[in-house]
């Protein structure tokens, strides 16, 4: 039974009668103004649900006497099929139809007493409506619940609420505190600010108010005009009930915008995590194939060997290898560590937005980047080698090449003229002696010959070396060798041819001088050794360590040991050379000063003789300033040893103190962080001792030091320790990063963290940094897993190991330990969810159109979804449908990239 209450108003289910007509009259039902209010209201909010099916009724007490659209309207706010009207026009059809939509708003749990189906078919307007606003409390007003009030109430507060920020309104009531029309204004301004300018309202004119706010509500809220504003302005108290009424159909029209706004935020939030995540994706791809491809660059040139096979050539090419080391590789190296921290940061939003795991255009994994720069450095290592061991080849090279260039002028110089003075005819001329003079000389020209064949083989053994090790300019070493070779087969053809004319001529010349041909016979080999020792003296060494060049001191000082000897020697031939002149002035020869057996003569001997004397002190200038050089050489090994035996273990003990902080055993995941990047500035301020080791290097490089046997550490290895060391705290910086993102996002406190950690840690007995699946289970028993040793205990370890080693690596690393502890607690977004909003946006339909995102959704995140979402293909499908189903699950399933 439904009783009027004359204080609220509102209806009482739990009663058993209606109230009599009298109090009907007391309600103010029968006032004029009221029930004109009424009536108007109440046929206008019949019409807003009547013209879904395609009718309306024009005067209600009169429309509804049939039953026929009082059944209607039911079935139409009620989503429900009444029984099978009467089709007849007698009274009893009409009484019958009115009784079956009596008996269904009876069957809705509202007792009716005191209006029967005959009032109503006889269009007795107070019953029909009371009738009506029974029909409005039950389906339009009675489910509205503001923290559980009744129904009246809760749509009080629900205006008050919404009406509170602005100037000029205070709803007390349902009567006077809507005549001025500002209530109404305010709640569209509240719910659709671009309908109302609400700040040019003013409270002196109520009759624009009104009109402003039922024009706007019917315009684009799709509210009837339920009242009337001059009657609203004239009335001293409108109708309670009319503008509940009307006032309810605004609560109705701005519900559905809160579930849309509510929804739209859901997928605003969904769809932006997804676009950060392909941007992270498509960044990170960006990166890898930018760093992939300057690998791919540079390894043909580190490959290369080829150079123009000269010492200046490959100089060249090792300074371009240090500007590469400097400025061309350390920001690959900062790229290959950011590459790192994108990657776990993504995969880390991936994990706590519920999303798989990004999985990498193949051949751009992690480890594809880590294969390809162990590549390169592997090229780095060996091309390196390369150049130093080509330095060392060419340096070799140009020394052997001087030193050829140097005995081959030697040996033309001795040469020239000798073919021409073996083709004379002038023994023919001579007397005999002079002819024995000639022979003798001849011999004595086959002994200097005979002495010149070591250097000759010595030029054809150096240019056969050039050319061994591919000399760059071994073409014109090869002539020269060859035309020196050729010449002395020549000169060994004409020696014979002499000498057998000479034996033929033998008989004829036979006298000969004896001191002249001594001379000729002790002279040429001094002379010869004479010319060798001064080669030996401006020859050329190389040497790069002390003991080879004292090896030479030593040497040299021995032959300087032997000079008294020759000393000997060399007065010993002068003095013949003086008998000579001793007999010429006593006997008065003529011509007898010239020597016939030979061209030397004493101011040769004496020449060469005093040149070698020279050359001596000088040789011992050169070798002492190699010393000098060798020592400087010895100093820098000294140098690098002393500046790298520092640096190294100053780079090992970083490395471990790293590795502690990433193992979490420092205070909590900010203290860590703050360590951690407290150690990168320290590292980089640490910086300008790696550039001097460098420089001292390349001093160490340009000496030709190829080894030093005061310390361990080589440059390559110092690089690489440099590099991993910043790469292992970049990483653990991120992982600490990630750590924290989880924590906050998880909700998890730093105690739980840090028990986490110690738990790990004490499982991780190698500081590894990663569990095996024993050690992970005795973890998880450590804080409170119950895991039992039977089979279903198995199978639950093995669900488990499942989710935190995906990739069945048989190891359980921090990361995933720290989700899986905390997923569980963790209030994401599900695929359920994004599809419950789309569907309110959709108005409950099974798609979506592209109006309803453009309406619904910022610009770019509306067209996101139409650029993506399939066409629908369901029933009643219509054209431009999209499927925002499958577009909802696709966000949780694998990812494009």
């Amino acid at each position: 039974m439904i009783t009027m209450n004359s204080h609220s108003n509102d209806i009482d289910y739990s009663n058993g009668y209606m109230e009599p007509e009298e109090e009907w009259e007391r309600e103010g039902l029968l006032d004029p103004a009221w029930e004109k209010q009424q009536k108007k209201t109440f046929t206008a909010w019949c019409n807003s649900h009547l013209r879904k099916a395609g009718t309306a009724i024009e005067n209600i007490e009169e429309d509804f006497r049939n039953g026929l659209k009082l059944m209607l309207l039911l079935e139409v706010i009620s989503g429900e099929t009444l029984p099978k009207p009467d089709r007849g026009k007698m009274r009893f059809h009409k009484i019958a139809n009115v009784n079956k939509a009596l008996d269904f708003i009876a069957s809705k749990g509202v007792k009716l007493v005191s209006i029967g189906a005959e009032e109503i078919v006889d269009g007795n307007l107070k019953m029909t409506l009371g009738m009506i606003w029974t029909i409005i409390l039950r389906f339009a007003i009675q489910d509205i619940s503001v923290e559980e009030m009744t129904a009246k109430e809760g749509l009080l507060l629900w205006c008050q609420r919404k009406t509170a920020p602005y100037k000029n309104v205070n709803v007390q009531n349902f009567h006077l505190s809507f005549k001025d029309g500002l209530a109404f204004c305010a709640l569209i301004h509240r719910h659709r600010p671009d309908l109302i300018d609400y700040h040019k309202l003013s409270k002196d004119n109520p009759l624009q108010n009104l009109n402003t706010a039922f024009d706007v509500a019917e315009k684009y809220l799709d509210i009837p005009r339920m009242l009337d504003p001059e009657d609203l302005i004239n009335t001293p108290k409108p109708d309670e009930r009319a503008i509940m009424t009307y006032v309810s159909c605004y609560y109705h029209a701005f519900q559905g915008a809160q579930q849309a706004e509510t929804a739209a935020n859901r997928i605003c939030k969904v769809l932006k995590v997804n676009q950060e995540n392909e941007r992270l994706m498509e960044e990170y791809e960006r990166l890898a194939s930018d760093l992939l491809e300057w690998i791919r660059r540079t390894l043909p040139w580190l490959q290369s060997r080829q150079a123009d096979n000269s010492l200046s050539g490959v100089q060249k090419r090792l300074e371009e290898y240090r500007t590469y080391r400097r400025k061309h590789k350390p920001p690959r190296v900062e790229q290959k560590a950011k590459l790192e921290t994108n990657f776990n940061t993504l995969q880390t939003k991936l994990r706590l937005s519920n999303r798989p795991a990004y999985m990498p255009t193949e051949g751009k994994m992690v480890s594809d980047i880590a294969n390809a720069w162990k590549g390169l450095e592997q090229s780095e290592k060996s091309f390196e080698d390369w150049l130093l061991s080509e330095m060392m080849r060419l340096e070799r090279l140009e020394h052997l090449a001087q030193k050829f260039k140097a005995k081959a002028d030697t040996h033309e110089d001795w040469t020239r003229g000798k073919e021409e003075m073996l083709q004379s005819s002038d023994f023919r001329q001579c007397k005999l002696n002079d002819l024995k003079a000639l022979k003798k000389k001849h011999e004595a020209f086959e002994s200097d010959l005979a002495a010149h064949q070591d250097r000759v083989e010595q030029i054809a053994a150096i240019a056969h070396e050039l050319n061994t090790l591919e000399y760059h300019d071994s073409t014109s070493v090869n002539i020269r060798c060859q035309r020196i070779c050729d010449q002395w087969d020549r000169l060994g053809s004409l020696t014979q041819k002499r000498r057998t004319d000479l034996d033929d001529a033998e008989k004829i010349l036979e006298k000969i001088d004896i001191l002249h041909l001594e001379f000729a016979k002790r002279a040429a080999p001094f002379n010869n050794w004479l010319d060798g020792t001064r080669e030996d003296l401006v020859d050329m060494f190389i040497v790069h360590t002390v003991e080879e060049i004292q090896g030479l001191i030593d040497a040299h000082g021995q032959f300087k040991a032997t000079l008294s000897d020759a000393d000997k020697e060399y007065n010993s031939i002068i003095g013949l050379v003086k008998d000579v002149e001793s007999t010429v002035q006593k006997y008065q020869i003529p011509g007898g000063l010239q020597n016939p057996y030979t061209t030397l003569t004493s101011s040769d001997l004496s020449k060469k003789w005093s040149e070698v004397k020279h050359l001596v002190p000088q040789r011992d200038t050169t070798l002492q300033a190699e010393l000098r050089k060798q020592q400087n050489n010895e100093m820098l090994r000294r140098q690098f040893a002393e500046k790298s035996n520092q640096v190294g273990p100053w780079i090992e003990r970083q490395m471990d103190a790293v590795t502690a902080i990433g193992m979490g055993l420092q205070g909590s995941l900010e203290d860590q962080l703050h360590q951690l990047k407290q150690y990168e500035q320290n590292v980089y301020a640490y910086k300008p001792h790696i550039e001097e080791l460098e420089k001292i290097h390349q001093a160490v490089q340009e000496g030709m030091i190829f080894e030093n046997r005061y310390t361990q550490y080589t440059m390559e290895t110092l690089r690489v320790g440099w590099e991993q060391l910043l790469t292992s705290i970049n990483r653990n910086v991120n992982e600490v990063e990630n750590q924290i993102l989880t924590r906050d996002s998880k909700g998890i406190t730093q105690e739980q963290l840090n028990e986490f950690r110690a738990s790990f840690n004490h499982f991780d007995k190698n500081r590894t940094g990663r569990l095996a699946p024993e050690e992970f289970k005795s973890c998880l028993v450590s804080i409170g897993y119950s895991i039992g040793k039977d089979r279903q205990g198995e199978i639950d370890f093995q669900r488990i190991l499942a989710v935190v080693d995906p990739n069945s690596t048989g190891y359980v690393h921090f990361d995933a330990f720290l989700d899986f502890m905390t997923r569980e607690s963790t209030d994401t977004d599900t695929a359920e969810q994004v599809i419950d909003s789309f569907r309110i946006l959709a108005g409950d339909k099974p798609y979506i159109l592209s109006d309803e995102l453009r309406r619904e959704l910022p610009p770019d995140q509306a067209e996101y979804c139409i650029q993506r979402m399939a066409p629908y293909k369901g029933v009643n499908a219509v054209p431009g449908a999209l499927d925002y189903m499958s577009f909802s699950t696709a966000l949780y399933g694998e990812s494009d990239l």
